[in-house]
């Protein structure tokens, strides 16, 4: 039976404000360099304030780490639905209209409540590290009522985002969305999101993962931390009872991915990078894209490894749409 959705995702809806900062300014400020930082209202405006002496923002886009990845799975032909969370203010209204503009589906396209929606605050070193704080706002909130189980069953995979471990009613939102996906035969997959995450929120994280997933995606930072291991290849064997595929990104060097009983390693395609913000978003989007459509683990890691270096090559987490479609064609032969 052929699903409406290749993919239906639950995480923060975030509009991204990108800057280039000095690392000098990272220490000035206190500020954690890459990693995502949650902050309240308070300190985002203390730092906003401080940037106003480094540079201009480069551009505000609707974000969020499973957005970026529903929408790269949607611009390379796919179809998917973002549920979230954003307020009734000039905020909320960027991230719907960009949603709305990308041709994902969403559950916050009618009435939204009060309250300020959240912000990403993209803060780029010249080494192309992407350093982030965010202030969830009403994202804080998502919840079991923002979940649509019709449109889980019509899915082909659910993916759900790591950064919603921080909250408790992110979390359980999250656990329902995967124990629903389980209900209906839905494959299911989750992302680490980042390495703070694993840090401070591992209890969180498993209990996200429940028993096991089918498809987990995380960087080499946070797979050898979640597993308390020291290198890649002891990371995978330590996760493989925890899922029935894995995907481990490892920057320059490319990836590893496990198809549940051979492990591919696939080739990084060489760029220079000048952005990482939205990588491994990509990666996920891409390699969602070429398994909900018949192509094996190995295919699906060289279009991700391909349109991840494509989009550290430049500033911004997203690619335009019509370069999805050159990756896809040059790789897939679609």
């Amino acid at each position: 039976m052929t699903k409406k959705y290749d993919v239906y995702a639950l995480g923060n809806a975030l509009v991204d404000t990108e800057i280039e900062v000095s690392d000098a300014f990272l220490e000035r400020m206190d500020v954690g360099k890459g990693l995502m930082t949650l902050v309240d209202e308070a300190r985002q405006a203390e730092l906003i304030e401080a940037l106003a002496n480094e540079a201009e923002p480069r551009k505000q886009t609707s974000g969020g780490s499973a957005c970026n990845t529903v929408v790269a799975t949607r611009y390379f032909g796919g179809n998917s639905y973002y549920a979230c969370k954003v307020a009734d203010d000039a905020t909320g209204t960027i991230f719907v209209d960009d949603l709305t503009a990308a041709g994902v589906d969403t559950n916050m396209n009618g009435p939204r409540g009060s309250g300020v929606s959240g912000k990403c605050l993209v803060m780029l070193t010249p080494d192309a590290e992407r350093t982030m704080n965010t202030y969830l706002g009403i994202s804080s909130q998502v919840s079991n009522a923002e979940l649509d189980e019709a449109a889980i069953a019509a899915s082909q995979y659910v993916y759900l985002e790591g950064y919603l471990v921080s909250g408790d009613s992110s979390r359980a939102a999250a656990v329902r969305l995967r124990q629903l996906a389980e209900k209906n035969g839905v494959k299911t997959s989750l992302t680490f999101s980042d390495p703070a995450m694993v840090q401070f929120f591992k209890d969180g994280l498993n209990e996200m993962l429940g028993e096991r997933v089918d498809l987990l995606f995380c960087n080499e930072a946070e797979a050898t931390s979640f597993t308390d291991t020291d290198n890649v290849d002891a990371a995978l064997e330590a996760l493989k009872p925890r899922c029935g595929s894995a995907v481990i990104t490892l920057g320059a060097d490319g990836a590893l991915v496990w198809d549940g009983e051979q492990t591919h390693r696939i080739d990084p395609v060489p760029v220079k990078a000048i952005d990482s913000n939205g990588a491994g978003d990509m990666f996920a989007g891409a390699f969602l894209y070429a398994i909900t459509h018949g192509h094996d683990f190995a295919a699906a890691g060289k279009l991700a490894s391909a349109a991840a270096a494509r989009l550290v090559s430049k500033f911004g987490p997203r690619l335009p749409a019509e370069v999805h479609q050159e990756l896809r064609n040059a790789i897939l032969g679609e």
